[in-house]
């Protein structure tokens, strides 16, 4: 992606300034992003009835969230939902949200990759939800960036930059207690809306209507730091050795109870050293980032020449399956949790690979011999495919 070209999906701005003016500091509105919704010659990317088709799987994150118009009041509900326990489009104030929408549906997938010019590892999904008349979740905030693209009918989002954030007690959602909205806007079909962290929003449909939410994963400083402590757990010996505590000078004690001081400074050196190992944290810290969601299950191809891993010795060009994630840093290449050390020409092959999500039958044949062997084997678990 050329992060100097303006970009009608950002308002004619560059990616480049639109990272530097918007991203986490402020909104943008943005009329006729995708142009093709809003004259009608390009259709919207799902209909309700494929969206409700999707919230029926089991392998699907669905909520229905239900909003009794008389008195407030809200529901919530988990899915799957077959069709018929889902209320009828007629009624008012209710909404489905699906979420991971891109990895169930290819083009929600490549309307996900027109924002890669924001790294993938801050990528989360795409959320895609049907609302009927009224219907929204209430004023709420998202702890993530996201973007809104309405597709279908319209949806007025009314926003505030307030500080107060306090939310309102014995709700299934996490609605804001005191929304003070502070300017609103009607987006129709091809509109969308930037909302940085924590910027409070309200989105209530006006008729049905459907909204894509493109979101952006902010893992918190202690869940990373817990995910990456557990992985560090179970390289620990790799990491730290076998040895022992010694206290060959330890003398006769009449505080027997009392931890020793030594033994305290041995616990103190052991996490230091396996939390001070750059290498082998940048290792863990890229498998945690591609590691698939629990709900994410690949492919493998029926066909019986994809199935034998190496069996050919020049592969076709390959295109990484919607569902996989793949990343790099300056000596691995992760890809749906697992690390491969890569250097040299492989190593550039593979981060095309990842920055591309493809390569062409001319750059896949220039692999090596043991980059061959990791493409058919990738193609053998479905993390890939020949195009």
């Amino acid at each position: 992606m050329n992060i100097n070209q303006p970009l009608a999906l950002l308002g004619g701005l560059t990616p480049r300034r639109f990272m530097a003016r918007h991203w986490q500091k402020k909104p943008l509105l943005i009329r006729r992003a995708v142009p093709g919704m809003a004259d009608g010659s390009s259709p919207a990317l799902l209909s309700p009835a494929s969206l409700f088709a999707l919230a029926a799987g089991e392998g699907v994150e669905s909520r229905l969230v239900v909003q009794k118009l008389e008195d407030s009041s809200w529901k919530l509900r988990q899915g799957p939902f077959a069709r018929r326990a889902l209320p009828p489009r007629r009624t008012p104030g209710w909404s489905l949200l699906v979420q991971g929408v891109d990895q169930q549906v290819q083009a929600v997938r490549a309307l996900m990759d027109q924002f890669r010019f924001v790294p993938d590892a801050r990528l989360d999904d795409v959320m895609v939800s049907f609302a009927t008349d009224r219907g929204g979740v209430g004023p709420h905030f998202d702890s993530y960036d996201v973007f809104l693209l309405q597709t279908h009918g319209k949806r007025r989002w009314q926003i505030s930059a307030q500080r107060d954030l306090a939310l309102q007690d014995g709700v299934p959602l996490k609605i804001l207690q005191n929304f003070v909205p502070e300017q609103s806007f009607d987006l129709a079909p091809g509109d969308m809306l930037y909302l940085p962290p924590r910027y409070a929003h309200d989105g209530v449909a006006q008729g049905d209507c459907m909204t894509y939410s493109i979101g952006f994963r902010a893992p918190a400083r202690v869940e990373l730091a817990r995910e990456l402590l557990q992985r560090l757990a179970d390289e620990m010996a790799e990491a730290l050795g076998h040895g022992l505590y010694a206290d060959p000078r330890q003398t006769a004690t009449d505080v027997p109870a009392a931890i020793p001081p030594g033994l305290v400074a041995f616990a103190q050196a052991a996490l230091h050293r396996a939390t001070t190992q750059p290498e082998l944290l940048a290792r863990l810290l890229g498998e945690c980032l591609t590691e698939p969601k629990a709900n994410i299950w690949f492919d493998r191809p029926s066909d019986r020449r994809a199935s034998a891993p190496h069996a050919r010795a020049r592969p076709r060009g390959v295109q990484l399956d919607r569902r996989t994630k793949m990343l790099f840093d300056a000596r691995h290449v992760f890809i749906n949790g697992e690390s491969v050390r890569a250097s040299g020409a492989d190593a550039r092959l593979m981060q095309a690979l990842a920055n591309q999500r493809g390569l062409d039958e001319v750059a896949a044949g220039k692999a090596s011999a043991g980059a061959r062997a990791l493409l058919d084997d990738w193609q053998h678990a479905g993390w890939l495919h020949e195009c």
